[in-house]
């Protein structure tokens, strides 16, 4: 299988990213979330890499998608559309798939739209992780766990240095709580039923994470790419704002660079673990919004501050990754200015054809195994 100019063999030898992803060759993998953002590029990368992908997810929220764009359906052993919280649907999903580790990413993702439907946004993000591990209980295959949560999970103290794994959880918003709520069910389950069986349980937490093919609401890429394909001006209610900003790949090599040393039997790694940029990629939307526009000149944009009393969002996030790069060997591969010249050749490419938009996914992923 060719990955930009050699094949999987060729790129284990050098230590670059594909050595972990080619670990994942003939396993069987379950990714809940599959059909989002995230989830879809997670998919593709490891069907590229010739694992056996099961997903289980709602259908796809907006339209365009890039699981309906890439065809990420075709990249599939299996199929399930369903809710994490449809409990009997989701455990005999799993029973048919026979994973041997579960990527567990489905969930209400949005801080916003938290405010709009807290229950939802609860009952996702804590009753279905408690869906999903106890479907893990049951099913005797399954040797590995991640659970994806987020930055926003600490007690955000609007520190300028980063948080650590050690650090208090919390959370403002609905969303933010909910996701800190994630990593207590992660934590309880791993000690009261998973460790005894010797199922390797670590929840990851990653920054902003940008990149081709997400049309999510109030998203800074999405509503940038909106913005430029209509030819009006992006409004931003937080120029100032300040993110861990990272492409999707660097989190998903964290994730399954994670979860191959789990699958090693690693039990030091059933943890939580942060995934972050270097801090000199840790910076406000404007600056990012600059960046872009270098590669996207279409692009325009202006500061529109919200009218009245608005939800409360964080003005300062920041990771410490210091214990995936001290523990894990993972690090940053690209940039912020590589990851956004990356996501706005995405963008434009797939507004002129969208029917490359599965061409340019898998050329980068060989770009950024390369």
């Amino acid at each position: 299988m060719a990955i930009g100019q050699g094949t999987v063999e060729d790129l284990v030898t050098t230590g670059n990213p594909a050595s972990v992803f080619a670990a994942y060759r003939g396993r069987r993998v379950f990714v809940t979330g599959h059909t989002g953002f995230k989830g879809a590029w997670l998919a593709l990368l490891l069907a590229r890499f010739d694992a056996q992908v099961s997903g289980y997810a709602l259908a796809p929220n907006t339209a365009p998608s890039l699981f309906d764009a890439a065809d990420v359906r075709a990249a599939l052993v299996r199929h399930t559309v369903a809710d994490i919280r449809d409990a009997a649907t989701l455990a005999q999903a799993m029973q048919d798939a026979q994973p041997e580790i579960v990527l567990h990413l489905a969930a209400q993702p949005l801080v916003r739209a938290s405010y709009r439907d807290p229950a939802q946004t609860w009952s996702t993000n804590v009753m279905g992780t408690v869906n999903v591990l106890d479907a893990v209980r049951a099913c005797a295959s399954v040797r590995a766990v991640i659970v994806v949560t987020t930055d926003k999970c600490y007690d955000n103290k609007e520190w300028l240095w980063g948080y650590r794994e050690t650090d208090p959880l919390g959370g403002h918003d609905p969303y933010s709580a909910s996701k800190a709520g994630t990593e207590l069910v992660a934590a309880s389950y791993r000690k009261s039923f998973l460790a005894e069986r010797g199922v390797l349980l670590a929840t990851a937490r990653a920054g902003n994470v940008i990149g081709g093919g997400d049309w999510s609401e109030d998203r800074l890429i999405p509503d940038a790419a909106r913005a430029a394909a209509a030819a009006r001006t992006l409004e931003i209610r937080s120029p100032q704002a300040t993110r861990p900003w990272q492409h999707v790949l660097e989190a998903l090599h964290g994730y399954l660079r994670l979860g191959s040393r789990l699958l090693d039997g690693d039990a030091a790694m059933a943890d939580a673990f942060n995934f972050g940029p270097e801090p000199r990629d840790n910076l406000p939307v404007a600056t990012v919004l600059a960046g872009l526009q270098s590669h996207w000149p279409e692009l325009d944009w202006k500061h529109c501050p919200p009218p009245g009393a608005a939800p409360h969002e964080a003005r300062n996030l920041y990771l410490d990754a210091a214990r995936a790069r001290t523990e894990l060997g993972w690090m940053p591969r690209w940039t912020l200015q590589e990851a956004l010249a990356a996501t706005a050749s995405w963008y434009r490419t797939v507004q002129m054809d969208p029917t490359q938009a599965r061409a340019i996914t898998e050329r980068q992923i060989g770009q950024f195994c390369a």
